[in-house]
C-alpha cells in the first residue's frame, strides 16, 4: 500500500506512474487542471520531463516525494506533471520559453504560468535548498507565492510580455530568407571548423553522436569526393564503437558521453539514437563497404531486436540510465566482480581490449574522485593488441566474444534499468525506416520481417478510422494526436518498406499519410509543416520547427519524404511543397 494517491495513478505513461505516489497533488496536462486553477486562483506549476531522465528522477527524490516541499506545492500552486514524450509541441513551446528566461534548456523543466497558460517563471532542475548560488523549491515555492498575492498585476504584465516576444520570435524566423545555393559549401565549412580531430564529432564535452550531421558529410563526400567529408564519418563512428558510450557488453548506444573522449555516457537508451546512428553505420558500409561499419550496424539492430520489441511487434521507447543500485551501475564492473566470473587468461584479455583497471578507469562525475568501478571501452584496435598479446587476429576476435558473451550472461543477473514500454509513432518510423534500410543493402530477411511487423502494429493500432496517427501506445490504449514528427518518420519509414518489399500496400499507406499531412499540417502561406494539425490543442504559438536536435527536424524529412514520392507517383505539385519547404 502507498501512503499516496494523486490523479497520475490512472495514466499510462511510465513517467507519470512514477509520481503517481508522490505527495504533490499531481494533475496530468488537460482542462481539469486549468479549471482547477482559475477556480482555486492560484498558479499552475508545470513540471516537463520523461521516464529515463537521470536528473528528473533526482528532483523528484529530493522534493516530489518529499512532505515538506510537497505541502507548499500544494498550497501555493495547481501542479501538472507531462511527459515530453507524449506532448512532443508542448514541450517545445515551453522549452523556447524556458531559453528565453534562462539562455539555456533541459530536463526537467519547471514552468510557472498563470490559468490562462501564460508562463512567468521557467527553470530546469532546482534543489530542494538553495545552495551554490541556485535557488531552492524551499525558497522559491514561498517568493512566487507572496508575488502572486501581492504584485499580481506585475506578473500578469510579465507573462503577457513574454507571450507577445514568444510569437515575436516566431514570426521572425517565419519570414527569414536564405540563399540556398552554397548551403552545402558552408554547412561543411562549419561542420569541419568544430570538428574534434583528437575524438572525433563536433565541439566539446558533452558529446553527441549526431547520425544526422554524418549522414550529410557522407553524401556531400559521395557529391563532390571531399576526402576530408569522408575522414570526419569514419574517425567519429569508429571512435563511438570503441567508446564508453557504446555498450561493449550488450551492444547499442548511450544517449550522449558527459566527456570530449565518450567514455562516461549518461547511460539511458534511447530508441531513436539506435535507429540513426545504425542507419548512418549501413550507409557508411554502403558507401565505402567497410565491414567495421556493418558490424557496429547489426551489433545495434541485434540489442533492439533482443531488449526493444514489444510483444505486439512495435518498438519500446527506452531504456533508464538509472537503476535501484544507481545511475550506469547496470553497465559498470568493478575488478572483484570479473574475478569472480572469468578466469586468468579472460581477465587477461578483458584488462587489455576493454582497459579495466583495479582502482576504476573513470572519475565519478561530480566529486572528480575513482569510483573504483569500470566502464569497458577500447583505445586500441583488436588487430594491434592481437599484436601485443601474441595471439592472430581471428583467435583474439574469438576469445574476445566469449569472453563478451560470459559478462553478458553474468550481466543479466543484475537488477534492470526501468523500460520505458511506450509505442511512439515517431520514433518506431525511424526504427522502422533503418531496418527496412538495413534488409535492403544487407539482404536480411529478418531486418524485413521485424520491420514490416512493427510498420503493421502502428497501421493497425495507432490509427484512427480518419486514418489519422496517434503518437503513442500502450497497454492496449493508443493515445495523443499524431504530430509531424509521427507523420514525417512513418511515411519515410513505409517508402523505405516499399523500396525493400515493393508491396504496393506500404506505398498507398504512405501516400494517405502524406495526404492528412498536406491537408491538416502545411502552412499554404508560407511553406513548412507546423508541428500540430489544424484541428489539434491551441497553444501559445503554433510550433513550426527546422531545427534537428536529438532526432531530425520534421520538415527535413518531410523534404526528402515529397521528392521521393513525386518521383514515385510524377505528382510535380508535390516538389512546390518541398521548395517552399527548404526556402
Amino acid at each position: 500500500m502507498h501512503k499516496y494517491n494523486n490523479r497520475l495513478i490512472r495514466e499510462k505513461s511510465p513517467y507519470l506512474l512514477q509520481h503517481a505516489h508522490n505527495p504533490v497533488d499531481w494533475y496530468p496536462w488537460g482542462e481539469e487542471a486549468f479549471s482547477a486553477a482559475k477556480k482555486a486562483n492560484k498558479p499552475v506549476f508545470l513540471s516537463i520531463g520523461y521516464a529515463t531522465c537521470h536528473w528528473c528522477h533526482v528532483m523528484e527524490h529530493e522534493s516530489f516525494e518529499n512532505e515538506e516541499v510537497a505541502e507548499l506545492m500544494n498550497d501555493a500552486f495547481i501542479n501538472i506533471k507531462v511527459d515530453r514524450e507524449e506532448y512532443p509541441a508542448l514541450d517545445n513551446v515551453y522549452m523556447k520559453v524556458c531559453m528565453m528566461f534562462t539562455g539555456s534548456g533541459g530536463w526537467p523543466m519547471t514552468i510557472i504560468m498563470t490559468p490562462d497558460k501564460k508562463p512567468f517563471f521557467a527553470g530546469t532542475y532546482i534543489p530542494r535548498q538553495s545552495a551554490f548560488g541556485r535557488v531552492g523549491m524551499l525558497e522559491l515555492i514561498p517568493g512566487i507565492r507572496e508575488v502572486w498575492l501581492n504584485k499580481r498585476q506585475d506578473i500578469e504584465v510579465s507573462a503577457e510580455t513574454v507571450c507577445l516576444e514568444l510569437k515575436r520570435n516566431f514570426e521572425a524566423v517565419q519570414s527569414a530568407e536564405v540563399n540556398t545555393e552554397h548551403l552545402p559549401d558552408q554547412a561543411f565549412e562549419e561542420l569541419k571548423a568544430s570538428f574534434d580531430s583528437k575524438n572525433g564529432s563536433f565541439g566539446g564535452a558533452p558529446k553527441f553522436p549526431s547520425p544526422p550531421k554524418l549522414d550529410f558529410l557522407l553524401r556531400y563526400w559521395r557529391s563532390n569526393g571531399n576526402p576530408k567529408a569522408l575522414m570526419m564519418v569514419e574517425m567519429t563512428l569508429r571512435k563511438i564503437w570503441q567508446g564508453g558510450i557504446y555498450d561493449q557488453i550488450g551492444f547499442g548506444i548511450h544517449r550522449y558521453a558527459t566527456d570530449a573522449e565518450w567514455l562516461l555516457p549518461h547511460f539511458e537508451k534511447m530508441l531513436y539514437n539506435q535507429a540513426m546512428l545504425a542507419s548512418t553505420c549501413v550507409e557508411a558500409c554502403q558507401s565505402v563497404g567497410n565491414d567495421d561499419f556493418k558490424t557496429i550496424a547489426r551489433q545495434i539492430y541485434t540489442y533492439v531486436l533482443r531488449d526493444m520489441v514489444a510483444p505486439e511487434g512495435g518498438f519500446y521507447a527506452a531504456e533508464d540510465a538509472d537503476s535501484e543500485d544507481g545511475e550506469g551501475r547496470f553497465y559498470v564492473w568493478s575488478m572483484q566482480e570479473l574475478r569472480e566470473i572469468l578466469d586468468e587468461t579472460e581477465l587477461k584479455i578483458t584488462e587489455n581490449v576493454w582497459n579495466i583497471k583495479g582502482d576504476g578507469n573513470y572519475l565519478d562525475e561530480a566529486t572528480k574522485l575513482k569510483t573504483g568501478m569500470n566502464i569497458p571501452h577500447m583505445t586500441k584496435s583488436l588487430n594491434c593488441l592481437a599484436s601485443e598479446l601474441e595471439m592472430s587476429l581471428p583467435e583474439l576476435t574469438s576469445s574476445v566474444e566469449q569472453v563478451r558473451r560470459k559478462l553478458f550472461i553474468a550481466r543479466e543477473g543484475r537488477p534492470r534499468p526501468l523500460k520505458d514500454t511506450k509505442v511512439l509513432a515517431d520514433w518506431n518510423g525511424l526504427m522502422i525506416a533503418s531496418l527496412a534500410y538495413a534488409a535492403r543493402v544487407f539482404g536480411y530477411k529478418g531486418y524485413l520481417e521485424a520491420a514490416i511487423k512493427a510498420s503493421d502494429f502502428v497501421l493497425n493500432n495507432m490509427t484512427g478510422k480518419d486514418g489519422r496517427l496517434f503518437h503513442r501506445w500502450r497497454e492496449g490504449e493508443a493515445a495523443y494526436e499524431g504530430q509531424l514528427d509521427d507523420y514525417a518518420f512513418m511515411i519515410k519509414a513505409l517508402l523505405e518498406l516499399y523500396e525493400s518489399s515493393f508491396r504496393l500496400y506500404y506505398l498507398r499507406a504512405a501516400l494517405d499519410l502524406n495526404s492528412i499531412l498536406l491537408k491538416h499540417f502545411y502552412d499554404e502561406e508560407n511553406g513548412g509543416f507546423y508541428m500540430t494539425p489544424d484541428y489539434g490543442e491551441k497553444l501559445l504559438i503554433r510550433p513550426k520547427e527546422f531545427f534537428g536536435g536529438a532526432a531530425p527536424a520534421g520538415n527535413a524529412v518531410m523534404i526528402a519524404n515529397l521528392i521521393k514520392i513525386s518521383g514515385i507517383t510524377g505528382d510535380v505539385k508535390l516538389l512546390d511543397a518541398a521548395r517552399e519547404t527548404v526556402r
